[in-house]
Protein backbone atom coordinates (compact mmCIF):
# COMPACT_ATOMS: atom_id res chain seq x y z
CA UNK A 1 0.00 0.00 0.00
CA UNK A 2 1.15 3.59 -0.49
CA UNK A 3 0.69 6.15 2.01
CA UNK A 4 1.57 10.04 1.40
CA UNK A 5 2.65 12.04 4.03
CA UNK A 6 2.11 15.62 3.38
CA UNK A 7 4.51 18.45 5.01
CA UNK A 8 3.33 20.93 7.32
CA UNK A 9 0.40 23.12 5.82
CA UNK A 10 1.40 26.55 6.28
CA UNK A 11 -2.07 29.15 6.05
CA UNK A 12 -4.18 29.78 3.65
CA UNK A 13 -1.47 29.46 0.79
CA UNK A 14 -1.04 25.60 2.40
CA UNK A 15 -4.77 25.05 2.06
CA UNK A 16 -4.88 26.36 -1.48
CA UNK A 17 -2.27 24.68 -2.74
CA UNK A 18 -3.79 21.55 -1.38
CA UNK A 19 -7.02 22.10 -2.85
CA UNK A 20 -5.46 22.60 -6.01
CA UNK A 21 -2.74 19.64 -6.39
CA UNK A 22 -3.70 16.89 -4.05
CA UNK A 23 -6.65 15.25 -5.90
CA UNK A 24 -4.25 14.78 -9.11
CA UNK A 25 -1.71 13.69 -6.75
CA UNK A 26 -3.16 11.29 -4.98
CA UNK A 27 -4.33 9.53 -8.34
CA UNK A 28 -0.71 10.19 -9.40
CA UNK A 29 1.02 8.11 -6.59
CA UNK A 30 -1.74 5.73 -6.63
CA UNK A 31 -2.12 6.91 -2.66
CA UNK A 32 -4.24 4.78 -0.70
CA UNK A 33 -4.21 6.67 2.60
CA UNK A 34 -2.91 10.39 3.01
CA UNK A 35 -1.75 12.19 5.84
CA UNK A 36 -1.10 15.78 6.40
CA UNK A 37 0.51 17.79 9.45
CA UNK A 38 -2.13 20.84 9.98
CA UNK A 39 -0.75 22.63 13.09
CA UNK A 40 0.13 25.44 11.12
CA UNK A 41 -3.03 25.40 9.24
CA UNK A 42 -4.84 28.65 10.84
CA UNK A 43 -2.88 31.53 9.77
CA UNK A 44 0.37 29.87 10.14
CA UNK A 45 -0.32 28.76 13.94
CA UNK A 46 -2.78 26.36 14.85
CA UNK A 47 -6.01 24.65 13.86
CA UNK A 48 -9.43 25.26 13.75
CA UNK A 49 -12.59 23.56 12.19
CA UNK A 50 -12.69 25.69 9.16
CA UNK A 51 -9.45 24.49 8.29
CA UNK A 52 -9.70 21.10 8.87
CA UNK A 53 -12.55 21.03 7.19
CA UNK A 54 -10.29 22.31 4.22
CA UNK A 55 -7.62 20.38 4.99
CA UNK A 56 -10.46 16.71 4.54
CA UNK A 57 -12.16 18.93 1.51
CA UNK A 58 -8.96 18.21 -0.36
CA UNK A 59 -8.51 14.79 0.19
CA UNK A 60 -6.56 14.83 3.36
CA UNK A 61 -7.68 11.53 5.77
CA UNK A 62 -5.47 12.08 9.23
CA UNK A 63 -4.11 15.07 10.17
CA UNK A 64 -1.65 15.10 12.91
CA UNK A 65 -0.34 18.01 15.37
CA UNK A 66 2.68 19.43 17.01
CA UNK A 67 3.69 21.83 19.60
CA UNK A 68 1.22 25.16 17.33
CA UNK A 69 -1.58 22.78 17.85
CA UNK A 70 -3.08 24.60 20.98
CA UNK A 71 -2.26 28.39 19.54
CA UNK A 72 -6.46 28.42 18.51
CA UNK A 73 -8.96 28.12 21.83
CA UNK A 74 -11.52 26.36 19.72
CA UNK A 75 -8.92 23.02 18.67
CA UNK A 76 -9.72 21.60 22.36
CA UNK A 77 -12.86 20.55 21.58
CA UNK A 78 -12.16 19.97 17.93
CA UNK A 79 -9.82 17.66 19.15
CA UNK A 80 -11.94 16.09 21.13
CA UNK A 81 -14.74 15.78 19.11
CA UNK A 82 -13.04 14.95 15.85
CA UNK A 83 -11.15 11.34 15.70
CA UNK A 84 -9.28 12.49 12.67
CA UNK A 85 -7.55 15.17 13.97
CA UNK A 86 -4.24 13.75 16.59
CA UNK A 87 -2.42 15.78 18.68
CA UNK A 88 1.25 14.67 20.11
CA UNK A 89 0.90 11.89 22.42
CA UNK A 90 2.87 12.58 24.67
CA UNK A 91 1.48 15.67 26.04
CA UNK A 92 -0.20 14.78 30.15
CA UNK A 93 -2.66 12.92 30.78
CA UNK A 94 -6.50 14.94 30.69
CA UNK A 95 -5.33 17.23 27.78
CA UNK A 96 -7.57 17.62 24.93
CA UNK A 97 -7.99 14.80 22.18
CA UNK A 98 -6.05 11.43 21.04
CA UNK A 99 -2.70 11.09 20.24
CA UNK A 100 -2.90 8.27 17.64
CA UNK A 101 -5.80 6.26 16.17
CA UNK A 102 -6.07 3.35 13.30
CA UNK A 103 -7.75 4.66 9.76
CA UNK A 104 -8.76 2.70 7.18
CA UNK A 105 -7.12 3.02 4.11
CA UNK A 106 -9.18 4.25 0.94
CA UNK A 107 -7.48 3.44 -2.12
CA UNK A 108 -6.43 0.12 -3.91
CA UNK A 109 -5.57 -1.36 -0.33
CA UNK A 110 -8.60 -0.95 2.33
CA UNK A 111 -5.77 -2.34 5.33
CA UNK A 112 -5.84 -0.61 8.70
CA UNK A 113 -3.33 1.54 9.43
CA UNK A 114 -2.03 3.05 12.97
CA UNK A 115 -0.77 6.56 12.75
CA UNK A 116 0.76 7.83 16.27
CA UNK A 117 1.79 11.60 16.48
CA UNK A 118 4.78 12.26 18.73
CA UNK A 119 6.19 15.58 20.24
CA UNK A 120 10.40 16.14 20.57
CA UNK A 121 11.64 17.51 24.15
CA UNK A 122 15.26 18.74 22.84
CA UNK A 123 14.33 22.69 22.65
CA UNK A 124 10.97 22.73 22.92
CA UNK A 125 8.49 21.21 25.92
CA UNK A 126 9.07 19.36 28.90
CA UNK A 127 6.71 16.60 28.14
CA UNK A 128 6.66 12.58 28.31
CA UNK A 129 9.45 11.09 26.84
CA UNK A 130 8.79 10.30 23.14
CA UNK A 131 10.78 7.21 23.07
CA UNK A 132 8.57 5.51 26.12
CA UNK A 133 5.68 6.87 24.57
CA UNK A 134 6.06 6.04 21.27
CA UNK A 135 7.43 2.48 21.97
CA UNK A 136 4.35 1.83 24.56
CA UNK A 137 1.78 3.41 21.62
CA UNK A 138 3.10 1.81 18.99
CA UNK A 139 3.25 -1.96 20.71
CA UNK A 140 -0.74 -1.02 21.33
CA UNK A 141 -1.22 0.01 17.81
CA UNK A 142 0.07 -3.19 16.42
CA UNK A 143 -2.25 -5.00 18.21
CA UNK A 144 -4.84 -3.68 15.65
CA UNK A 145 -3.09 -2.98 12.50
CA UNK A 146 0.15 -4.40 11.06
CA UNK A 147 1.27 -0.97 9.14
CA UNK A 148 2.14 2.13 11.37
CA UNK A 149 3.24 5.60 10.51
CA UNK A 150 4.99 7.62 13.45
CA UNK A 151 5.40 11.63 12.87
CA UNK A 152 7.76 12.92 15.47
CA UNK A 153 7.17 16.85 15.67
CA UNK A 154 10.41 18.07 16.69
CA UNK A 155 13.24 20.93 16.78
CA UNK A 156 16.20 18.53 16.94
CA UNK A 157 17.25 16.36 13.82
CA UNK A 158 19.32 14.02 16.57
CA UNK A 159 16.16 13.70 18.75
CA UNK A 160 14.64 12.93 15.02
CA UNK A 161 16.78 10.20 14.08
CA UNK A 162 17.39 9.04 17.48
CA UNK A 163 13.44 8.25 17.62
CA UNK A 164 13.95 6.63 14.20
CA UNK A 165 16.56 3.87 15.10
CA UNK A 166 14.56 2.91 18.68
CA UNK A 167 11.62 1.98 16.44
CA UNK A 168 13.46 0.46 13.68
CA UNK A 169 11.35 -3.06 12.98
CA UNK A 170 8.45 -1.61 15.44
CA UNK A 171 6.75 0.25 13.09
CA UNK A 172 6.63 1.10 9.18
CA UNK A 173 7.91 4.72 9.20
CA UNK A 174 8.59 7.09 11.29
CA UNK A 175 8.29 11.39 9.85
CA UNK A 176 9.70 14.02 10.94
CA UNK A 177 7.94 17.28 10.81
CA UNK A 178 7.92 20.62 12.74
CA UNK A 179 11.28 22.33 10.89
CA UNK A 180 9.53 23.09 7.61
CA UNK A 181 12.95 22.21 5.56
CA UNK A 182 12.62 19.08 3.79
CA UNK A 183 15.79 16.74 4.20
CA UNK A 184 17.31 14.80 1.76
CA UNK A 185 18.21 11.46 3.97
CA UNK A 186 14.71 9.34 3.10
CA UNK A 187 16.08 5.68 3.51
CA UNK A 188 14.99 2.26 4.49
CA UNK A 189 16.22 1.42 8.25
CA UNK A 190 17.66 -2.41 8.48
CA UNK A 191 14.55 -4.23 10.35
CA UNK A 192 12.49 -1.98 7.41
CA UNK A 193 11.36 0.82 9.04
CA UNK A 194 10.86 4.12 6.13
CA UNK A 195 12.76 7.16 8.06
CA UNK A 196 12.83 11.31 7.53
CA UNK A 197 14.71 13.52 9.34
CA UNK A 198 11.70 16.29 7.90
CA UNK A 199 9.32 15.67 5.36
CA UNK A 200 9.16 19.79 4.79
CA UNK A 201 6.47 22.09 3.95
CA UNK A 202 3.40 23.07 2.32
CA UNK A 203 3.13 26.91 1.89
CA UNK A 204 4.95 29.63 0.43
CA UNK A 205 8.48 28.84 -0.92
CA UNK A 206 9.45 32.20 -1.11
CA UNK A 207 9.62 32.75 3.23
CA UNK A 208 11.18 32.31 6.04
CA UNK A 209 9.77 29.12 6.68
CA UNK A 210 6.18 29.65 5.46
CA UNK A 211 6.48 33.71 7.05
CA UNK A 212 6.58 36.92 5.28
CA UNK A 213 10.43 37.98 5.41
CA UNK A 214 10.53 41.26 6.50
CA UNK A 215 8.94 40.35 9.70
CA UNK A 216 11.06 37.19 10.58
CA UNK A 217 14.07 39.47 9.53
CA UNK A 218 13.11 42.14 12.01
CA UNK A 219 12.93 39.93 14.83
CA UNK A 220 16.58 38.67 14.02
CA UNK A 221 18.01 41.69 13.76
CA UNK A 222 16.41 43.54 16.34
CA UNK A 223 15.73 40.44 18.92
CA UNK A 224 12.53 42.48 19.75
CA UNK A 225 8.86 41.11 19.06
CA UNK A 226 7.67 41.03 15.43
CA UNK A 227 4.00 40.30 13.82
CA UNK A 228 4.34 37.05 11.76
CA UNK A 229 2.87 36.68 8.72
CA UNK A 230 2.11 33.76 6.44
CA UNK A 231 3.91 34.73 3.18
CA UNK A 232 2.46 35.42 -0.50
CA UNK A 233 3.74 34.30 -3.67
CA UNK A 234 4.84 30.58 -5.33
CA UNK A 235 3.95 27.76 -3.31
CA UNK A 236 5.14 24.44 -2.56
CA UNK A 237 4.13 21.18 -1.61
CA UNK A 238 6.72 18.87 0.16
CA UNK A 239 5.71 15.25 1.11
CA UNK A 240 6.84 11.73 1.52
CA UNK A 241 5.42 8.68 -0.76
CA UNK A 242 6.06 5.45 1.75
CA UNK A 243 5.45 2.25 0.09
CA UNK A 244 4.38 -0.44 2.77
CA UNK A 245 3.70 -4.37 2.85
CA UNK A 246 0.65 -4.30 4.22
CA UNK A 247 0.64 -7.92 6.01
CA UNK A 248 4.20 -7.40 7.63
CA UNK A 249 3.90 -3.57 7.87
CA UNK A 250 7.87 -3.00 6.85
CA UNK A 251 8.25 -0.44 4.65
CA UNK A 252 9.49 -1.38 0.97
CA UNK A 253 10.28 1.94 -0.46
CA UNK A 254 10.04 6.01 0.11
CA UNK A 255 10.44 8.82 -1.97
CA UNK A 256 10.71 12.53 -1.69
CA UNK A 257 7.74 14.44 -3.20
CA UNK A 258 8.34 18.01 -4.09
CA UNK A 259 5.67 20.05 -6.34
CA UNK A 260 5.80 23.71 -7.25
CA UNK A 261 2.38 26.32 -8.62
CA UNK A 262 2.47 29.94 -8.98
Amino acid sequence: MNILFIGDVVGKPGRRTLAQMLPALRRELEADLVIANGENSAGGFGITQETFDDLVAAGVDVVTGGNHTWHMREAYALLDSEPRILRPANYPAGTPGRGAGVFRASGRSAAAVGVLNLEGRVFMGPLESPFRVGRDEAERLRREAAVVVVDIHAEATSEKSALGWYLDGRVSAVVGTHTHVQTADERILPEGTAFITDVGMTGPRDSIIGMARDGALQRFLTLLPARFEVAAGPVQLNGVLVDVEERTGRARRIERVVRTSG
